[in-house]
């Protein structure tokens, strides 16, 4: 239970969140627990005085408590990302085997001439030619997991850098800072492989100084570079050849290629495709490490549909072709992220509570599904939800919103519970309801 009785938890979140002790001081961990269980709890705009109101604390606590957590308080959104992930390896990922790291970028909408490290971005979800807009963007890093209820591969974000085109000498790029978050969760995930797996545009000459226990699978450009590995020394003097013959492009690459059929799990469905494999060099963005480019095609008679180039060269195709799937995933916590639970709804100006809010808020939700993963799901949620929404016939699966739905009633019922233990009074039943309604809402 939280030190501070204002703020009641359930043991089984207040585990979780034990875990993360050490980062803090005393009184910042309180505050940490209380926002994050408020950030949870609130069905409403998840700002930062948003979370007070959740967590019932908006006339215990001032205001400014909550403020000076994310502005001026000693901790790390990096050493809270990290303790996360070491968190859900050891709680969903089997002993011994590597974890699978999907990484993305996303721009949360800002508007404010005093807002830090505010830009114009690639926007996807604008409609129209220009898909820009302006705000705060953000490199995303997710552990993906199976979870055994769900068919589909879950990604969990632990950390979040954001992009800072102000930075003096030269701002650091999408890719610099994907690669700098992945080579501190190889870290902090000693005697782990890590996996990799990123869009086309993560693709470049930073990715040459990976770490050797990580691995790095992407979409290789239909013009990309690709060179045979370098023969070996041939005696004479100078030095030796760093890469063999330029190879032909990929579409070259596929007219000579021999394919074969192999059988691949993707989005959910098991399927079929055409595959060829080419060992080969990428000079140009993993330097002298080989890779296997993996040609697919799957509707296509002739060339190729899809090109992957990863630098495990022990993964089957089967293994690259889903481990990309995968990667969609990161895309769906991202959505999940800003429609479900309101990540970058907070209206913070000042650089450090602008660099810590958002890393704050994708590790609440990271912890909702980790929680609802290792405590909160009873084989009959699915049962229970399809009885109070009987429209959802093919429903099969818990959804997000239901994980959170369920914590919440359980923050609400340990909220009342422990406090009263007596027979409630009409006002607190109806609070109770009206609580309730909301988080099934």
């Amino acid at each position: 239970m939280l030190p501070d009785p204002t703020v009641p938890l359930p043991g089984s979140l207040m585990g979780l969140l034990a875990c993360f002790q050490p980062l803090f001081t005393a009184p910042a961990f309180r505050t940490f627990c209380g926002l994050a269980a408020g950030f949870l709890a609130q069905t409403e705009r998840r700002t930062v005085c948003g979370m007070l109101t959740g967590a019932g604390l908006s006339r215990a606590w001032r205001h400014d408590r909550a403020h000076r957590f994310f502005s001026h308080a000693r901790w790390s959104a990096e050493a809270l990302g990290l303790a996360l992930a070491r968190l859900i390896v050891a709680a969903l990922v089997p002993g011994g085997a590597p974890v699978l790291v999907a990484t993305g970028d996303t721009l949360f909408r800002r508007t404010g001439r005093k807002v830090h490290a505010t830009g114009w971005f690639h926007d996807g979800s604008v409609k129209g030619p220009r898909q820009v807009g302006l705000g705060n963007n953000q490199v995303i890093a997710a552990i993906v997991v199976a979870l055994p209820f769900m068919s589909r591969p879950v990604a969990l974000p632990v950390l979040a850098t954001l992009v800072h085109k102000d930075v003096k000498p030269a701002p650091a790029s999408r890719l610099v800072l994907a690669r700098q978050m992945t080579a501190a969760l190889a870290r902090a995930l000693a005697g782990r492989d890590v996996h990799v797996v990123a869009d086309a545009a993560d693709a470049g000459k930073e990715l040459a100084r990976l770490p050797a226990t990580v691995t790095w699978t992407t979409r290789p450009r239909k013009d990309a570079a690709l060179h045979e590995l370098p023969g070996p020394r041939t005696g004479k003097r100078g030095r030796p050849r760093v890469k063999g013959k330029r190879l032909p492009s990929l579409a070259a690459l596929a007219g000579a290629a021999s394919f074969a059929p192999v059988a691949v799990r993707r989005y959910g469905k098991t399927a079929t495709v055409q595959a060829a494999v080419i060992q080969c060099l990428w000079h140009g963005v993993f330097g002298s490490r080989p890779v296997q480019v993996v040609l697919i095609r799957d509707r296509a008679s002739a060339g190729y549909d899809l090109a992957l180039a990863t630098t495990d060269l022990a993964a089957s195709p089967q293994a690259v072709i889903g481990r990309y799937a995968a990667r969609w995933s990161i895309e769906v916590a991202i959505e999940d992220a800003k429609q479900i639970f309101g990540a970058g709804q907070a209206r913070n100006r000042l650089a450090a509570a602008v660099h810590r809010t958002l890393p704050f808020t994708l590790a609440c939700q990271s912890l909702a599904v980790l929680w609802y993963a290792t405590a909160g799901h009873p084989p009959g949620d699915v049962d229970d939800r399809r009885a109070r929404a009987p429209w959802y016939k093919t429903k099969a699966e818990p959804s997000t919103a239901d994980m959170i739905a369920k914590l919440r009633r359980v923050l609400i019922a340990t909220k009342y519970l422990p406090v009263h233990p007596g027979d409630p009074t009409p006002e607190e039943i109806r609070a109770v309801r009206l609580a309730w309604e909301s988080a099934v809402a």
